[in-house]
């Protein structure tokens, strides 16, 4: 991976994080944060973020 992979990868992450943040606080709807995640992964094209982008990792009750 090159430098510049590992830097869009991390702003991937972040702003993903964020946005995940927004979503469980009920900020965001799922939509929206679909909607989101997909113009994000245009922008950043993560390596490994797009791996994870379909699972949910936390589990809601």
């Amino acid at each position: 991976m090159t430098e510049e992979e590992m830097k869009r990868e991390k702003l991937y992450e972040v702003t993903m994080s964020h946005a995940r943040k927004m979503l469980s606080e009920g900020l965001i709807t799922e939509e929206q944060y679909g909607i989101f995640d997909t113009k994000m992964q245009e922008k950043y094209q993560p390596v490994f973020g797009t791996l994870f982008s379909d699972i949910r990792l936390t589990y809601r009750g």
